[in-house]
């Protein structure tokens, strides 16, 4: 350490470190842009490192910024639990969670449903990105996430959610128009809606060759959701999970017992963010409403 170190200026990283933009930050803060840039300025000169650096998209912390802002967070959880015994009462559930979700997960069960805690938590922002990828929660990239798998390493809390079912879906109009297979065999002369090999973020996705060696699909697509939309739009079959398949009228599963898959979500929480009341709420609620629909992902 270089200098004397303001306990203060670390409100401004932890700002930074939540929003990813300085101006957002500086927003959420109620100062300016300068205000938050020297803050910081002054944080990284009292401990002689470089605590964040500009990204394409905006700040990204440094290894030193990522151990600094998750002592930041411990004492933070330290104070509002603190708060909470010497009132006696729940300190209010504030601030910004941000969940990292795959993009089925995230956008079909998810978003559909957190509106619900928003309204319950008043002064919480919960920022919902779904999309096809692992997120770092090291990086600060998400404050929780849902996995496919189980992490092999890291300081992380992990929790399962659920197993869920997959199947073979396909639109009547395109069954109609091509016939529906009567045996897993006659699955390769179909056309078919898969993952883009390269881009494929997990494992658990490549289920197409597990299906029948035969298969090769002819319209790929990294992300469910699209998938979702050209399958619906009759292109050909798609696998697909239950809970997603479930409430589209016109898609009809394609050899229901004879194809079926089984896949798992985990809710994963960094281990120095899983004591904060924020955290805790979101994880709460993400795995509740998740068991509540135990039918919807095991059919």
């Amino acid at each position: 350490m270089t200098g004397r170190l303001d306990w203060d200026d670390l409100r401004f990283l932890l700002a930074v470190a939540r929003a990813g933009r300085v101006s957002l930050a500086a927003k959420r803060l109620g100062v300016d842009h300068s205000t938050v840039i020297r803050r910081i300025g002054v944080l990284e000169e009292a401990l002689g490192a470089r605590l964040v650096d500009r990204g394409p998209t905006g700040y990204e912390l440094t290894d030193r910024g990522v151990t600094l802002v998750a002592a930041a967070e411990q004492m933070e959880s330290l104070a509002l639990t603190a708060l909470d015994e010497i009132e006696g009462v729940d300190t209010r559930i504030s601030g910004a969670v941000r969940i990292g979700a795959p993009d089925g997960f995230g956008t079909l069960f998810l978003a559909p449903r957190v509106g619900q805690l928003a309204m319950q938590h008043p002064g919480l922002e919960i920022q919902l990105v779904a999309m096809p990828r692992v997120f770092s929660l090291s990086r600060r990239e998400a404050d929780m996430a849902i996995s496919l798998s189980p992490p092999r390493s890291g300081r992380l809390v992990t929790a399962k959610l659920t197993d869920y079912r997959l199947g073979l879906y396909g639109a009547a109009s395109y069954l109609d128009r091509m016939g529906s297979p009567a045996r897993v065999d006659d699955l390769p002369g179909h056309r078919f809606i898969g993952y883009i090999d390269d881009l494929l973020y997990t494992p658990e996705l490549d289920y197409l060759a597990e299906i029948h060696p035969g298969i090769r699909a002819g319209l790929r697509s990294a992300g469910l959701v699209a998938q979702l939309q050209v399958v619906k739009a009759g292109y050909g079959l798609c696998v697909l999970p239950h809970f997603v398949a479930a409430g589209e009228v016109g898609l009809v599963p394609v050899l229901p017992a004879e194809v079926s898959l089984t896949r798992s979500f985990y809710l994963l929480t960094h281990g120095d963010l899983k004591d904060l009341p924020r955290i805790r709420a979101v994880g709460r609620f993400v795995t509740e409403e998740t068991r509540a629909a135990r039918d919807l992902f095991l059919p």
